[in-house]
């Protein structure tokens, strides 16, 4: 659609930066690299999809191999490795144990520095997911199919509460451990979950934050949807002591640490899934106010992060690598949990905040466990370049590769990363992918391509991007144009679906570009991300941010229809716009634009209660950075706000002919609201 004002398509984006120069990879990289065949994109060309694609395949322990690598019969429900069948938990932990069992799978760095860190050894994982999977089949009647949803902290307990629903062959649907009771609920509600697995507490910032207490809530709110939750298992942050201020229930909340003595020494035979078989649920904000349940495959998904942290990350089973994700976003699961554990690698899972108790921390830690593949977001970056008291220079650590993740990274962030913190010896990968692709579809290849700054590469090996514009016609490379980035080919990674509306996945993911609905050929569906870029001739793409009204917030992608319906649930808001302000440190931040009810009068006490209703239906990552109560919101005739003139003054562009709105007088006393 056209925007009103000027004409320009939505998903055609002006652009107006230069070009930025190349930095090639250290031979000493090159020379120990997964993958440094110079041929590889001539071997992944589309013209050999989707053969190609069985070299992923081929990275895991199959019980039965499959027959098919790609089935595009009932497009675009596409599915991978046919009539094949395996087990996620086995191919993350058992596999290994024969030759790597004393290796550490994990170390868990608690936030406060003057508490042990555990070593959790491949061997470990094994006993702790087979008796936690026993608990959960025996005591809490979990079996295949199931839903199971996680709402934990960053946490050993979380992977290994992972793995024991992959064990069991349930589907387990984590829940970032930041979101409030509420938004806990609503997903429980949207997948039938009948067990909640949590915690008691955490440490963040150096503060106990109490995490049961949201375990209420959730249940009472999906009672009340008419959602029963059987069971609430709850970990102790302090093993043998439970340290929530929020009273047990009886007959509903059970103390992990106290049940799991009873499951001492159990193994459980793992279920043996087929490749299309779901493995979890990733619920992801959506534009229309709902939360999406993306669902990934067994095989599919597994074959591709396990291939993409081999080839993409160069994971090695000898190297140390930190990932500073949330394993309750889509990173952590594919780049902590499945990709690293199916290559046998060693990962830290960090409790708290980086910064915490000094900015040093990162740096003392890689020091300290000999990380040499550090993967982190721009908004930490950014964070890390404020801090006043950062000196790296003063740890002897060594990273061979880094990663950036979640949203792209300006060039001069870049530059710092790679000069200051990778001391111009690591190589920078600047992924691009989704929640939704299950792995990385954009970045360069480590060891074969140059790095450039603020540009995430060209597709990885099997993975075919175009950009097209609103009408469906291909953006070329040079041109100095953006437009809506799109995938030309499936690949094993995609979900499969949206749960329980695939009318929906049809509609969001391939609607748009899908030249033919009739059509049986998988040329005809590629797959649309909803975000801008701009390819260069180089072949290089730059990612300019979404398109849709999803928020992207230090990594971390935000409905505005989520947070404009929690304001909404206040009596006296009329309306509400959610737009995306430019923020030094996040990259960009909510800001809110409402309008009041008649005879209501706006006061400070007014604007706290629209913050708190939005931190307690979403949590403290939606925060607004401010509330501006307004007369009334710029609307075209139609009654369409228009939330890009609010972004305008919020980020003090230039706004533009507003003359065709229905009421063009609003645009100038707000701006004299927002700029007093």
């Amino acid at each position: 659609m056209a925007d009103e004002q000027t004409g320009v398509s939505e998903t055609e984006i002006a652009v107006h930066w230069h070009e930025e120069e190349y930095y090639s990879p250290p031979e000493s990289f090159i020379q120990q690299a997964n993958l440094k065949d110079p041929e590889i994109r001539e071997k992944f060309r589309i013209e050999n999809f989707p053969d190609y694609f069985a070299e992923y395949g081929e990275l895991l322990q199959w019980d039965r191999k499959w027959d098919q690598v790609f089935d595009g019969s009932n497009p675009p429900f596409w599915r991978w490795f046919v009539g094949g069948r395996l087990n996620a938990s086995v191919n993350c932990i058992d596999r290994h144990l024969a030759s790597n069992r004393n290796k550490a799978a994990f170390y868990f760095v608690p936030e406060n520095p003057d508490e042990m860190r555990q070593v959790i050894t491949y061997q470990d994982l094994y006993v702790r997911v087979n008796e936690f999977a026993a608990l959960l089949r025996d005591f809490a009647g979990v079996k295949k199919g199931d839903r199971v949803t996680i709402h934990m902290p960053m946490v050993a307990e979380l992977p290994i509460a992972m793995l024991a629903c992959a064990r069991l062959g349930a589907i387990h649907s984590v829940v970032f451990g930041g979101f409030s009771g509420q938004a806990c609920a609503d997903r429980i509600i949207d997948s039938e979950s009948h067990i909640l697995i949590t915690m008691d507490g955490y440490y963040r910032s150096g503060k106990w934050l109490n995490h049961k207490e949201k375990a209420d809530v959730a249940v009472e709110r999906a009672e009340q949807a008419g959602q029963h939750v059987d069971k609430v298992l709850i970990f102790e942050r302090h093993p043998g002591r439970y340290s929530s201020d929020t009273p047990l229930t009886e007959g509903r909340d059970f103390i992990v640490n106290e049940l799991l003595s009873q499951f001492r020494g159990a193994r459980v035979e793992p279920e043996s899934m087929k490749a299309e078989d779901p493995l979890f649920l990733m619920y992801t904000s959506g534009s229309t106010g709902k939360p999406k349940g993306v669902q990934h495959s067994t095989g599919g998904y597994l074959s591709y992060v396990t291939a993409t942290s081999k080839n993409i990350l160069d994971i090695h089973p000898e190297d140390v690598y930190w990932c500073m994700a949330d394993i309750g976003w889509i990173t952590g699961h594919s780049y902590i949990v499945y990709g690293p554990l199916s290559l046998g690698a060693s990962s830290i899972i960090y409790e708290g905040v980086p910064s915490y108790p000094h900015a040093n921390r990162p740096f003392e830690i890689a020091e300290e466990l000999g990380v040499n593949i550090f993967h982190t977001s721009p908004t930490a970056i950014r964070g890390l370049r404020m801090a006043k008291d950062i000196n790296p220079q003063k740890y002897n650590y060594h990273f061979k590769l880094m990663v950036t993740v979640g949203e792209p990274i300006e060039p001069d962030v870049w530059r710092w990363y790679y000069h200051v913190i990778g001391r111009d010896e690591a190589v920078i990968v600047d992924t691009w992918w989704q929640t939704e692709t299950g792995g990385f579809l954009c970045s360069t290849v480590p060891a074969l391509d140059k790095m450039k700054p603020g540009s995430a590469g060209p597709g990885v090996p099997g993975i075919h991007p175009v950009i097209f514009d609103d009408e469906g016609h291909e953006i070329q490379a040079g041109s100095g144009r953006g437009g809506n980035i799109c995938i030309r080919n499936p690949w094993p990674g995609t979900l499969q679906t949206i749960w329980k509306d695939p009318e929906r996945f049809v509609r969001t993911y391939y609607g748009k570009y899908c030249k033919n609905p009739d059509s049986k050929d998988w040329r005809d569906w590629p797959y649309m991300a909803g975000d801008g870029a701009m390819l260069a001739s180089d072949g290089y793409f730059r990612i300019l941010g979404r398109i849709d009204d999803v928020i992207n917030v230090a990594g971390h992608r935000l409905g505005t229809k989520e947070l404009e319906s929690a304001v909404l649930r206040l009596d006296e808001v009329a309306e509400a716009a959610v737009i995306a302000a430019q923020d030094d440190l996040k990259g960009t931040v909510p800001e809110l634009y409402v309008s009041l009810q008649p005879n209501v009068v706006p006061s400070d006490e007014l604007s706290q209660r629209i913050v708190n209703a939005i931190v307690s239906e979403i949590g403290p990552i939606a925060r607004p950075r401010k509330v501006w109560i307004v007369p009334d919101l710029p609307k075209t005739r139609s009654g369409k706000i228009m939330r890009r003139i609010l972004a305008s003054i919020s980020n003090n562009k230039e706004i533009g002919d507003v003359t065709t709105l229905a009421n063009p007088e609003v645009v100038d006393t707000i701006h004299q609201l927002v700029r007093s």
